[in-house]
């Protein structure tokens, strides 16, 4: 079948629509035409409040899923803050040579925090996100208030102190403040993902319409890939006429476009060693067979038996996957071939060694992964007592991963109790793989009454963080025999999300008194250290939180340099020409002082004509 050209111009109209869309896939609605057929349309009121810093206002009827505090939702998604990442040696473990992060914290500060450094950059998000089932606790977010409401109002604690709410099913706003909590997270979530990345959202029946449709808009509906159906537990205790025995798992693709978003499951030896064989000695070695027509349109023609003459047709509704030429070439070459008895029709030879990545298509999810039941185990196991209610066993997220990527970095912002952290070391353990994980965890407080809490661990994170120094240990130790495994990474480097390193500066000039006024020359906070703030400029100027960093003496000053090449940073005081000039002559990509620690204002000027002067491709500033 030929393509029919099209004799009209283009729709520049719907070029616009498609290039907004990929920007704003949240904006893109549907209207009707002056014929009342459904177009698509782009939500101009949505637009206006994606490009505004105030609330817009919009009363047009559209289809899209609504809740009050929606647009609140969307400005504090778009918000910046005040904030930084500073670093915990003490709690990590190979802290100078690890890429693994856990960033402990706010997780939508977190994600914000991430957005320079990590923009396009992450292949798979995980995420077990509370369900919403009237006993849980979700987020109160609000950038939006002045800075004397900022610990009330931003999300960090509510009116008791605490960071986070209960969100009983008695509340008003019980489906909207779910929303509201999930709605930003997902969004800044999007921006993380590479173009051939993807989204798996762990939800149950409370919440699983609502999320489908906040994912549709803000991955785009056509980047939905599946809604798998997982069985979490064997029976449902008596728990209604039809128990709940299962959880759902929502897919979203980046760009559905895009090549190489899964790579499904790895076919077992005992399959391969069953169904590839070598009865005829083939020297391109074992082969199986496969199908030579397919359902989608294409060459259709007679194939002749060169031994029997025999006639052959696709199955009705069927097309050759070859065009007559190959056929007769393959024929010839062996990898078409006829039954024994010149009956069959024919076949193709699949050859074992040309297969670029031994996978099949994941088969069904719905008792192959393990149980709730398998996760409260394993925790318990490495922990040594009931610590978790229900954790996902890290043997249903590992395969998540598996089918994705066999490298790149692998976030999950509701970390919880570390499973994907843990599944991370255990897939890169069997097959050598290079992943990396971000984990992202609030230190939420354990109840006193509970076991977590008698077991020492006061906060979820600690949970999270003790479980990954465990499984480390005991994943190294388990594979101890193959030869990839000193290299494995079961490090993690440790970050908590704080205030800015800075002093306040939106401090106006009626706050500062005579007795403030030097104070406020050193803009720098008391408490902060050298490695703070260089973690601050990591953050700020977007570069990988988890290069290695060395510490070296130059000209007498300390200096940081971070990856190879990426960046250097001094922020001792008294710089002179002295060490300008010898960092210059590094040719770092990125140089950085303390702009209160040049020895003089002449150094200060003369520093940026060094840089030009030595290493004109070197990028300098000062904090």
């Amino acid at each position: 079948m030929f393509e029919k050209l099209d004799p009209q111009t283009p729709d520049f109209t719907e070029q616009n629509i498609a290039k907004l869309a990929t920007l704003f896939p949240n904006c893109v609605t549907e209207s009707k035409d002056e014929n009342g057929v459904l177009k698509k349309a782009i939500d101009f009121d949505l637009l206006r409040q994606e490009l505004s810093k105030n609330i817009v206002e919009g009363t047009k009827e559209r289809y899209r899923l609504e809740w009050p505090g929606k647009r609140e939702a969307l400005l504090t998604a778009n918000t910046p803050i005040d904030k930084t990442l500073r670093p915990a040696r003490e709690e990590s473990v190979d802290f100078d040579t690890t890429k693994n992060l856990y960033i402990e914290g706010n997780n939508l500060e977190a994600l914000k925090l991430l957005q320079e450094a990590y923009l396009g950059k992450v292949k798979m998000i995980y995420i077990d996100p509370p369900y919403n089932t009237g006993k849980d606790f979700v987020y109160k977010d609000n950038f939006t208030r002045g800075r004397d409401e900022e610990l009330q109002e931003s999300g960090q604690v509510d009116e008791e102190g605490n960071r986070l709410v209960q969100n009983l099913e008695s509340n008003g706003r019980f489906h909207s403040d779910w929303l509201s909590m999930m709605y930003p997270r997902l969004r800044l979530a999007r921006n993380l993902l590479k173009d051939d990345g993807v989204i798996f959202i762990s939800i149950d029946d409370n919440e699983v319409h609502n999320l489908r449709k906040i994912c549709d808009e803000v991955f785009g509906e056509g980047n939905f890939i599946a809604s798998i159906v997982w069985k979490k537990k064997t029976n449902g205790n008596n728990m209604g006429e039809i128990p709940p025995v299962h959880d759902y798992i929502l897919v979203y693709a980046k760009d559905i476009l895009a090549e190489d978003i899964l790579r499904g499951e790895k076919i077992p030896d005992d399959y391969i060693e069953k169904n590839y064989k070598n009865p005829d000695n083939d020297p391109r070695g074992p082969w199986t067979t496969a199908d030579l027509s397919a359902n989608h349109i294409g060459p259709y023609f007679p194939i002749k038996n060169p031994k029997t003459g025999k006639i052959y047709y696709p199955p009705k509704g069927r097309y050759w996957v070859f065009n007559e030429e190959e056929v007769k070439k393959r024929i010839v070459d062996g990898r078409i071939i006829f039954g024994k008895t010149g009956l069959s029709a024919p076949v193709q030879k699949k050859y074992l060694k040309e297969r670029t990545s031994l996978r099949w298509k994941s088969e069904t999810w719905w008792d192959k992964h393990g149980y709730n039941e398998d996760g409260t185990q394993e925790m318990q196991e490495i922990l040594g007592t009931k610590i978790f209610t229900h954790p996902k066993p890290s043997r249903l997220v590992k395969n998540l991963i598996d089918i994705t990527t066999g490298d790149g970095i692998i976030l999950d912002f509701f970390s919880g109790s570390a499973t994907t952290a843990h599944a991370v070391m255990q897939l890169n353990a069997e097959d050598g793989g290079n992943r990396r994980f971000i984990m992202v965890q609030l230190p939420e407080k354990t109840d006193e009454k509970s076991e977590a809490y008698k077991a020492g661990f006061t906060t979820i994170a600690e949970i999270g963080k003790e479980r990954i120094r465990r499984a480390g240990k005991k994943i190294k130790e388990e594979n101890k025999e193959k030869e990839h495994i000193e290299n494995l990474d079961i490090g993690f480097r440790v970050l908590k999300v704080d205030s800015s390193n800075f002093k306040d500066i939106y401090a106006t000039p009626d706050s500062i008194t005579q007795e403030s006024l030097f104070e406020a020359v050193e803009h720098i906070k008391a408490d902060r250290s050298a490695e703070d703030l260089l973690f601050g400029v990591l953050v700020s100027w977007g570069v990988d939180l988890s290069l290695p960093i060395r510490k070296e003496t130059l000209e007498g000053k300390e200096v940081f340099f971070v990856g190879h090449g990426d960046l250097a940073a001094c922020f001792e005081e008294e710089i002179d020409e002295t060490l300008v000039k010898a960092l210059a002559k590094k040719e770092v990509l990125r140089v950085v002082f303390k702009e209160s620690s040049f020895k003089d204002d002449n150094i200060k000027i003369n520093t940026e004509q060094i840089f030009k002067q030595l290493a004109p491709a070197t990028e300098v500033r000062v904090i």
